[in-house]
């Protein structure tokens, strides 16, 4: 949708992509891990004591790789259109920028504050639909949980995703931008653009994490 001056694609189908993305994660690790892909779910099922802290370094690593891998991924193959489109400059704002393609960052009408509750408040909500999904007494999802869930990270996206991006979930977010800080968009990916020198990295994650346990 960036790439495409706002006349290829739509919020909607950046929406579905998200969401059937994760149904597929889901397909592909179920059977492996329980499809582990968010770090603030994985701390809560520690926390709350449905899988051993031992196992959360191992998981967290695994989801940073892949995430980090998945955004060098899409860095090359669309490589040329992010060059053209921002003409060689490596922005986080502005009409050209492009480092939002990588990772979430806070719009204008939004302040640092409201995009931590925001983050919060849609972890909390993303958690608390997982567990009732995937709740071995609730019958009717036994067999459709992949395709429920994925459409449920839809129903966020598009209905609560404007205010700070939907994140909710630091495995998604965090190693794409330390991609793009390598990549050579530099330190602004980790600063929030109304207040230079004020870390946007810190917030977002404890929120997702604080999130997560709310929902709970």
């Amino acid at each position: 949708m960036v790439l495409g001056d706002k006349k290829l694609g739509s919020y909607l189908g950046v929406n579905l992509g998200f969401g059937f993305g994760v149904t597929m994660g889901v397909y592909v690790a179920g059977n492996i891990s329980g499809a582990h892909m968010n770090a603030a779910v994985t701390f809560t099922s520690c926390a709350l004591g449905r899988m051993s802290w031992k196992k959360f370094p191992i998981y967290v690593l695994g989801q940073f790789l892949g995430s980090f891998t998945a955004a060098a991924t899409i860095y090359g193959l669309f490589y040329s259109a992010i060059i053209r489109f921002s003409g060689g400059e490596l922005t986080v704002t502005g009409p050209t920028a492009t480092a939002g393609i990588f990772a979430t960052y806070l719009p204008d009408h939004m302040t640092l504050w409201r995009g931590f509750l925001d983050e919060v408040l849609l972890t909390g909500m993303l958690q608390l639909c997982l567990f009732a999904i995937t709740d071995k007494k609730n019958p009717e999802f036994q067999g459709s949980q992949a395709l429920v869930i994925g459409i449920l990270v839809v129903i966020i996206g598009v209905s609560l995703g404007m205010n700070s991006g939907y994140a909710i979930n630091p495995s998604r977010d965090l190693p794409p931008r330390f991609f793009t800080y390598l990549a050579g968009w530099g330190e602004q990916v980790f600063r929030w653009h109304h207040l230079p020198g004020l870390h946007w990295l810190q917030h977002p994650t404890e929120a997702r994490e604080i999130g997560g346990l709310y929902g709970t």
